[in-house]
């Protein structure tokens, strides 16, 4: 995929989200969309009280990870690159 093409569908995927994203500023969180690897990961960044959450992993998989692959079925899966791992 070209940079420009990966940014492209890095925007789309972030738009995507502002869906789920009034549930996690209820708890003072976010999530931002840091990139997108070769073999189709989505790599998201966890803000605010997200970062330390307890529930934020399954917030990835139950959530986000749904909804981004629900509308671009060619992600594989979706990673956090901080926060509370389990």
């Amino acid at each position: 995929m070209l940079d420009q093409e990966r940014q492209q569908l890095v925007t789309k995927i972030d738009e995507a989200l502002k869906e789920i994203r009034p549930h996690l500023a209820v708890d003072g969180g976010n999530v931002e969309v840091i990139d997108i690897t070769a073999d189709m990961i989505v790599q998201i960044k966890w803000v605010g009280n997200c970062i330390n959450c307890s529930m934020s992993a399954m917030t990835l998989k139950a959530g986000i990870e749904q909804t981004i692959k629900a509308k671009f079925p060619q992600i594989k899966s979706v990673e956090a690159v901080n926060g509370v791992s389990i």
